[in-house]
């Protein structure tokens, strides 16, 4: 359920910490195998552990409890030890991000469902566990292959309910989250852009651009902080089955999350489909506000969708840094580093669009 890297807000390198055991799926599978009776009735043994793909300090791992005739299907997340040990600045701690989930599945979200918010007894370090999800997160394939025409004909409105009824949660009953309106996002990546690079002239005038429409405030909503095509589990058949990566919310101008959504390079090369590849923004916007969402309007959408846009142009530029100053050892983060000129194309097209 969760992919490489987290993008939309920066990361800082963390010192390596060492797993407590020198097998990390054999420490793993031995606590799981005690809170077996815990995760599913009757639940006997832990079969099929196996960690999937995701980051060095993040760990996702997919195992299935048996007992009492039946498997039940789960995930575990747990902050673990790595020698690459990368912490988003704004990354929440799980506990704050189960109770996110909690939070958005009582409000009628497509989540995965929490079974357990481990306490320190469960001999897990920070984790939780959610029932597993069926479906594909691959955004290029959701947003191309045959396979899933069906459910991208229902995506687009899909997610404009989920949102509506995502920033529809009040916030008194969320755990503490962090404030970030638009003056301040965009001061956050101004500065690191400044300090992780020189002048471009295209940063430079797209922070000119979005300084002049900078929206007005108004009350802060939660903001998943990471929608997008890629963090979203989809059935080919039925659409979207749940969101995922809740790491990165906090309180804010909902309209944030619609712009996210809509930065080309959640396209996946369907640049005709501004939502993720898959839906047009009044598709999106209609079923936001049928659901209960207060329409923006398509000027602040753009202006978070140029926001979003330009953090990704900053993500590339420090991907591509950790490579280069051997932080980092993953290609993967240098060819990603060499996505920044799309972005900056992306920025322009922007640009020009409200001429």
């Amino acid at each position: 359920m969760t992919k490489i890297d987290k993008i939309g807000h920066p990361f800082r390198m963390s010192a390596s910490r060492s797993e407590p055991a020198s097998d990390p799926a054999g420490f793993v599978l031995a606590r799981l195998e005690a809170l077996a009776p815990v995760l599913a009735p009757g639940g006997a043994r832990v079969t099929s552990l196996r960690r999937l793909t995701g980051g060095a300090s993040l760990e996702t791992w997919a195992f299935d409890i048996e007992g009492s005739g039946c498997v039940r299907q789960l995930i575990l997340r747990r902050r673990g030890g790595g020698g690459e040990a990368e912490v988003f600045e704004t990354s929440l701690p799980l506990p704050i991000e189960a109770a996110l989930l909690q939070a958005a599945e009582n409000a009628g979200a497509p989540v995965a469902r929490l079974v357990r918010d481990c306490a320190a007894e469960d001999g897990l370090g920070e984790a939780y566990v959610v029932e597993r999800v069926a479906g594909e997160t691959l955004g290029r394939r959701i947003a191309v292959a045959p396979a899933f025409a069906r459910a991208r004909e229902t995506l687009g409105r899909q997610c404009g309910q989920a949102l509506a009824r995502i920033h529809a949660i009040d916030p008194s009953v969320l755990p503490p989250l962090e404030a970030q309106d638009a003056r301040a996002v965009l001061d956050r990546y101004a500065d690191i852009y400044r300090k992780s690079s020189g002048p471009r002239p295209v940063m430079e005038a797209a922070l000119k651009w979005m300084e002049v429409r900078l929206p007005a405030s108004i009350p802060p909503r939660l903001v998943h902080g990471d929608f997008r095509n890629g963090n979203l589990m989809v059935d080919p058949v039925t659409g979207l089955a749940a969101v995922l990566d809740w790491e990165l919310a906090h309180l804010g101008d909902p309209a944030e999350d619609l712009g996210w959504l809509c930065v080309n390079s959640w396209r996946f090369g369907v640049t005709d489909r501004v939502v993720g590849g898959f839906a047009d923004l009044e598709t999106l916007l209609d079923a936001y506000e049928a659901a209960g969402g207060e329409r923006p309007s398509i000027e602040r959408v753009r202006f978070w969708q140029a926001v979003g846009t330009f953090k990704w142009a900053v993500v590339t530029m420090m991907m591509y840094r950790t490579f280069a100053t051997g932080a980092s050892r993953s290609v993967e983060r240098a060819v990603i580093g060499r996505r920044l000129s799309e972005c900056e194309v992306d920025l322009l097209a922007l640009m020009e669009a409200s001429r």
